[in-house]
Formats: structure tokens, C-alpha cells, sequence
């Protein structure tokens, strides 16, 4: 960005990826161009700058590895807004003191605005529910600052120096989660004379951008028939043509339930042809024989996409050197969750980001028409393409499918735990022998799920609500909180090794299946946006398996909030899946994301 650039964006600096890109995304929908740049960039690059926004981070400011960012931005006379750990390093920069908080916060706290709420937190009412995730917090303000809302377990949650144009949030008002977010954002984006932003002419500008990069070669498209490689691959026709671009839909033997029929039927509802059908489903359980770690799982489904998209392709004559490129569905919380931004902790590989992919990126051999969007994005440009609305807004699926929501362990993860904080709870609980992936403070975690059992397992009260808040937030032994919705109390869990075969494949397809048929019954499909199914390898019997149910509310899979299923349509899912051979328990997933993420791998 230079003084006589013609653009004047809103910058966002990026401490930590989880946040910048939704940051930005936010602006864009209030009417405002942005732009995302590593913190460390001078001020003097940012003088044309509109505005600046310090996004959130994982780090905690006095840590010698953390980001830091130019103090002289506070010189520039724009706006500037410092969010979680952007509050936190503008404490310290500007002569405050930030330490450690009394109390870890992930996920829905209520605050409290003080002196009128300031300009930003104005009339929003006495109380307000908002997202935070945070370890660190501002104990002392800078010279000149002012309180203006805080929380019971961070004095500071928000303050400002209107005289400057200074402004600190501690939680998170770019999420859906916070209440009255949007509000404070527009208000602070009301003060900064940015560039205006519209999403008109949207399919346009990213086809000029393909065309750019694509130049006189042609694509060959790995369609997994979601909603994301579907919009990629139907772009990258409209744009080059279909004569320029080949599909390839695989067969993995981890799709959903008569998902590759329903697939091939909705390309002929589209006039789409130049897709070719590949049973890979033998090598792919081949490939994933006897694997049970995450990330191992996850490489050997993207290298044997790979296997199979080389021996395609050299089948089809499709090769670089005859002027062919890779085409991919990526979208960017993919990238985010695999480090794809400087200051973002890796949180999980993408299927998408294996090595392979990661040296034909840097050979310039994969275009990614959709890599800077997020899924409702996504979907409006789906329909902007004419593609039908059931097919837009059909449920996320992973690319590596059912082979991560399939958990595999070869012998059962247990510790001892006491009771503090947990006794509260009437009824009993337990530890389950395995853990999954989570995201606390923006890290990486890989930590157990406590499962709670009550007289009600279908009855969803706001104290289990609050138990599902507070458990991770006060024990970091536990980044998911679960309510067993097939037995009313706990039974001894008997742990039996597992790895992803067919059979276990064809289990978890029958259980994703009914939850399926259940929500459409109930019409509730397109009201939970996501609702992925995840089998464990134990039960209350030898070789006996367990089941996860986990709706999801979100818009953009950074943050999301465990939904709320009707106790009718809860206890018909549950006698149902608890009706297919060999399952024994069934649970259901109350976290939010932080600190769970969406997946359990």
C-alpha cells in the first residue's frame, strides 16, 4: 500500500489466521474494501491506509517468538482497533501491562459496557454475549485509555482513547457468535474513509484472475462432489470452457451413503459431461491399512488421490507437460488449519496441503479458484453460477470423507481425573478412552471428551448448555464436553483397537444416513449447517462401537456453536443408529468451536 495508491483499504494486520481473513470478509460486507498484511509491515507502507484492525492471535505478547507490529501506526492519525491478542499487543506497545488471566476463555461470555459503552460499544444494552478466546488479558491500562466494558473474569474487556481513535476489544466481534459484533465493527468501520467494496461483478473478478493464471493451459479438476470442489470445477468451465477442463470424481469408499449416484445424477441435471467416475475404493483402504494417527490418515488419502489422479491422468494424457494444471476446491479455512498464513497454528493437514500438493503449488501447477473464500461465499457464487439450490447448500463434507470421521486407536488413551468442577453436575460422567483434535487460545489441541449422563438425555438445559462452556474453559484436560443420549448412566467402556476398514466404512455410513433422513423429516437440514457423524472404537461390549452426533451453527467454519436438536428428532436419531449392529452408545457433541474444532480429526 502506498500514499498514491487508489484504493484506501481498511488493513488488517495478520497476528494469527484463525481471525484476519474473517476480519477482512466482515469489512468486505460492510461496504468497505480491505486488506490483509503481515504485521511487521512499517508504517510507512500503511500510511494510505483507511484504517487498520490488529486481528486476534494464539500468542501471548511477552512470548520472544510472538508477532509484533510497528508502534509508529499509532502516529498514522487513522483508526486503529485492536482485537484479543491485537488488544493485548497494543496494551504493551503503547505503555500498559498485560498478564496472564485469572481464568482461560473459550467460547460465550457475558459483558458488562461501562461509561456508556464508549463509541463502539454504545447503546448495545446492559448486558451482551460475546465470543472470547483468550489466556492473556490487559491488567493495566495505557496512559489516556478508558474502560468501557468489562466481565467477570477480565476486568478489561474493552476500552478506548476516542481522542486518538484507539480501540480495544478483548473478545471477538468479527464472529456470528458475539451479539451486536457486526454493529461494533460497522461503527468503528464508520469512522475509517475506506475505498467502498460491493460483491457485484464477484464471478468476474475471480475469472480474470483464473485466466491470468491459467494462461494457455487446461485444468484437470479432482471433484469430490461437495459444495466446494462442485463451485470450483462449474467456475472453471464457465470461465475456460468445458474443452479446457477435465473432472474426475473418485470413488473413495468413504463417500456418504448413495452419494457417488446422487453425485453423477446431479452433473447430468447440469449438462456437465467432462467427468470421469473412478472406483479407487480398493486402494484407498489399502493405503489407510493399519493407520490410526490423524495426520497419517490424512496423507495417505491425499497421496493416493494423487496415485490416482497421476494414473488418470497419464490414462487420459493429461500431464504438465502437455500444458495441464491441477484444479482444487480449496477454500481457506483449509489453508488456515494447515498453517497456510504466517502467524496461523497448524491445527490439522488438509488433504489438499499434503507434500505432494505443497511442491506443485510452488511449481505453479494447481490453480485454487476458491482459496481466499469462505463456504457462504462460496455458495452465493454457486447461485450466481445458475447451479440448483439443493445442490448449493448440500452439507459440508471433508474431501478425505468418512476416513476422518472414522477414529482409529490402537489402544485405549485413559487418565484419573477428580471431580472439581465437575461434581455440580447431578448426573454421572466419564472420560472417554480417546481424544480428538481442538483449538484453544487458536493452538492446536488433541485432548479428551468428558461425556455427561442425566436422567434426560434428550433434554438439552441451559446447565448443560453452561457445563459444556465452563468444563473446558477451567479444565484443559478436556476440549469437548458430550451428553450420551442412549443411557442414563455410566457404563464401564471397553475399548476394542480399530482402524478404518469397509465394514466400520458401511457402519458409519448407516448411522450418517438416518441423522440425514431425520433432518429432512424434521426440516431441519438447511437450518443446521453442518452435522458430521463420528464413530469411536469402543462400547460396552467387546468389538461394540460408539457414535457422535455433532449439528453445528456457523457461516464460515472459523468459529461455530453446537446446535440444538428438538428432543423428538434427538431420541428418534438415537434409537435408530442404536438399532444398527454392533453400536452401543450414542453421544452428542455440546461444544462450540473454540475450543473443539468442527471435525474430530
Amino acid at each position: 500500500m502506498t500514499e498514491t495508491s487508489a484504493r484506501r483499504p481498511i488493513i488488517i494486520l495478520d497476528f494469527g489466521g484463525q481471525y484476519a481473513h474473517l476480519i477482512a470478509r466482515r469489512v468486505r460486507g460492510l461496504g468497505a474494501y480491505s486488506d490483509i498484511r503481515d504485521p511487521s509491515t512499517p508504517a510507512k507502507e500503511l500510511k494510505g491506509a483507511a484504517g487498520i484492525i490488529l486481528s486476534g492471535g494464539p500468542q501471548s505478547v511477552y512470548d520472544t517468538a510472538s508477532p509484533t507490529a510497528d508502534p509508529k501506526i499509532f502516529s498514522l492519525g487513522v483508526p486503529v482497533l485492536g482485537i484479543c491478542y491485537g488488544l493485548q499487543w497494543m496494551t504493551k506497545a503503547l505503555g500498559g501491562t498485560v498478564s496472564p488471566g485469572k481464568v482461560k476463555e473459550y467460547g460465550h461470555t457475558e459483558i458488562r459496557p461501562v461509561s456508556g459503552g464508549g463509541i463502539l460499544l454504545k447503546d448495545i444494552g446492559e448486558r451482551c454475549t460475546v465470543w472470547m478466546s483468550h489466556g492473556d488479558e490487559a491488567s493495566k491500562l495505557p496512559d489516556g485509555f478508558q474502560l468501557t466494558a468489562t466481565s467477570d473474569s477480565c476486568t478489561h474487556a474493552a476500552f478506548e482513547d476516542p481522542r486518538r481513535k484507539l480501540f480495544a476489544v478483548q473478545f471477538h466481534p468479527e464472529v456470528t457468535h458475539t451479539e451486536h459484533g457486526l454493529e461494533i465493527l460497522r461503527r468503528f468501520v464508520e469512522l475509517c474513509p475506506a475505498t467502498p467494496w460491493s460483491v457485484e461483478g464477484y464471478a468476474k473478478r475471480i475469472g480474470d484472475e483464473i485466466q491470468e493464471q491459467v494462461g494457455d493451459r487446461r485444468v484437470f479438476m479432482l471433484v469430490s462432489g461437495g459444495v466446494d470442489s462442485t463451485v470450483a470445477f462449474v467456475l472453471l468451465n464457465e470461465v475456460l470452457g468445458a474443452h479446457r477442463v477435465q473432472g474426475l470424481l473418485v470413488d473413495t469408499g468413504l463417500m456418504r451413503k448413495n452419494e457417488i449416484a446422487e453425485i453423477r445424477a446431479a452433473f447430468e441435471k447440469l449438462g456437465v459431461t467432462n467427468v470421469r467416475i473412478e472406483d479407487a475404493s480398493a486402494e484407498f483402504f489399502h493405503a489407510l491399512q493399519g493407520l490410526v494417527d490423524p495426520e497419517e490418515k490424512r496423507r495417505a488419502i491425499g497421496d493416493t488421490f494423487l496415485a490416482v489422479q497421476k494414473r488418470v491422468s497419464e490414462d487420459l494424457g493429461l500431464t504438465a507437460s502437455d500444458g495441464w494444471m491441477l484444479g482444487q476446491g480449496t477454500i481457506y479455512p483449509d489453508t488456515i488449519e494447515t498453517k497456510g498464513t504466517r502467524h496461523a497454528d497448524h491445527i490439522k493437514t488438509h488433504h489438499n496441503r499434503v507434500p505432494a500438493i505443497q511442491q506443485m503449488l510452488k511449481k505453479g501447477l494447481v490453480i485454487e479458484p476458491l482459496k481466499e473464500l469462505y463456504k457462504d461465499e462460496v455458495r452465493a457464487l454457486g447461485e450466481e453460477l445458475g447451479l440448483a439450490h439443493e445442490l448449493v447448500w448440500r452439507h459440508p463434507f471433508p474431501g478425505p470423507g468418512l476416513g476422518v470421521r472414522i477414529l482409529c486407536a490402537a489402544k485405549p488413551d485413559t487418565f484419573a481425573v477428580d471431580d472439581v468442577g465437575i461434581k455440580r453436575w447431578a448426573g454421572g460422567w466419564a472420560v472417554l478412552p480417546v481424544r480428538s483434535v481442538g483449538v484453544q487460545g487458536d493452538g492446536r489441541t488433541y485432548r479428551h471428551a468428558l461425556a455427561l449422563f442425566g436422567k434426560e438425555p434428550f433434554e438439552l438445559t441451559e446447565q448443560l448448555w453452561r457445563f459444556a462452556t465452563e468444563i473446558p474453559n477451567k479444565r484443559r484436560e478436556f476440549n469437548r464436553v458430550l451428553l450420551c443420549t442412549s443411557s442414563v448412566e455410566p457404563r464401564p467402556f471397553i475399548f476394542s483397537p480399530g482402524v478404518i476398514t469397509k465394514e466400520r466404512a458401511d457402519l458409519l455410513r448407516d448411522a450418517d444416513a438416518i441423522v440425514t433422513e431425520e433432518m429432512r423429516r424434521a426440516d431441519l437440514y438447511e437450518r443446521i449447517w453442518q452435522f458430521p457423524v463420528v464413530l469411536l472404537p469402543f462400547g460396552a461390549t467387546p468389538g461394540g462401537q460408539s457414535v457422535v452426533l455433532r449439528p453445528v451453527e456457523s457461516q464460515e467454519a472459523m468459529t461455530a456453536r453446537a446446535a440444538a436438536i428438538p428432543q423428538d428428532v434427538l431420541r428418534r436419531m438415537t434409537e435408530r443408529i442404536m438399532k444398527l449392529p454392533g453400536i452401543d452408545f450414542v453421544f452428542y457433541d455440546l461444544t462450540s468451536k473454540p475450543p473443539a474444532t468442527i471435525e474430530w480429526e
